[in-house]
């Protein structure tokens, strides 16, 4: 699917800002099955940029702003063809997956941390469940669907540094917190896990030509010999609807815009995202 993607977010100020640091991670990555045929980002008021790659592969605008400015708006427009097949893994054992080679080799996706940590008592709901699991993949798809199953989709019922703990505590959140959840879910049997984040295109049959409101959206990879993707919010494997951003070992590793200013107490950040299917 050829798409058209525009993002714009920024923050408006409560007063003025007299200078701002930012990272942008809107970009979508360049991959065998996503291929960029266009892409830009736009930075007002005019910003001094370096574009970098990070350690995950994703790439980052750095920018700054020196100059009085009531509001800062960032848009990244890009055009992206999505050919992205269906990827069943490989079938590993458990003995594979727990190997030493395997930790050495992806031991940053089996970590723990506070972002993405289960608590106890779903720790022990999975621990069960990879019990009764022939392989790590039957596991992984398990605890989707678990998550899935009982994680309410509720826009603003959390922010970007709710922990996956406290929203499975409500049983509700967005697509970032279900995924952190899963990631800490897997890990905590031993599948190494990432954090995949980008876009989705709400629409199941599009129309071609027509703009869609979306929002920035975030899905999970787990190691079966190869990454195989899911999307807990919506239990399906990421598709031709999925446009892929950023890759890394948490929402923490991704975050679309973030920085710091100086000049006034306190922001508002706003976020607008438009897909259009060119063919």
């Amino acid at each position: 699917m050829l798409l058209r993607v525009v993002h714009r977010t920024g923050y408006e100020y409560a007063g003025t800002a007299s200078h701002s640091f930012n990272e942008a991670r809107m970009t979508p990555r360049h991959t065998l099955h996503q291929h960029v045929l266009h892409t830009k980002v736009d930075i007002v008021p005019a910003a001094w940029t370096n574009t970098y790659t990070d350690y995950w592969g994703t790439t980052v605008t750095q920018f700054e702003v020196h100059e009085p400015h009531p509001r800062l708006m960032v848009t990244a427009s890009s055009t992206v063809d999505v050919q992205r097949p269906v990827v069943t893994g490989q079938g590993l054992g458990w003995d594979v997956l727990r190997s030493a080679e395997i930790f050495d080799d992806l031991s940053e996706y089996l970590l723990q941390s506070p972002s993405v940590e289960p608590p106890e008592d779903l720790r022990e709901r999975v621990a069960e469940v990879a019990g009764r699991s022939a392989t790590p993949s039957e596991c992984a798809r398990a605890v989707v669907d678990l998550v899935h199953e009982e994680m309410n989709y509720v826009s603003g019922a959390t922010g970007v540094h709710t922990r996956a703990s406290e929203a499975w505590a409500t049983r509700s959140g967005v697509c970032q917190d279900m995924s952190n959840l899963t990631i800490g879910c897997l890990r905590s049997v031993g599948i190494p896990s990432c954090y995949v984040s980008g876009y989705l295109l709400p629409a199941r049959e599009p129309e071609v030509g027509t703009t869609y409101t979306g929002e920035s959206h975030a899905w999970i990879r787990w190691w079966d010999g190869e990454w195989v993707g899911m999307d807990p919010t919506n239990a399906i494997q990421p598709g031709s609807r999925h446009i892929e951003v950023g890759r890394g070992r948490e929402y923490g590793d991704v975050p679309p815009l973030r920085g710091i200013y100086t000049g006034t107490r306190s922001s508002a950040m706003f976020v607008e995202v438009e897909l259009t299917p060119l063919r």
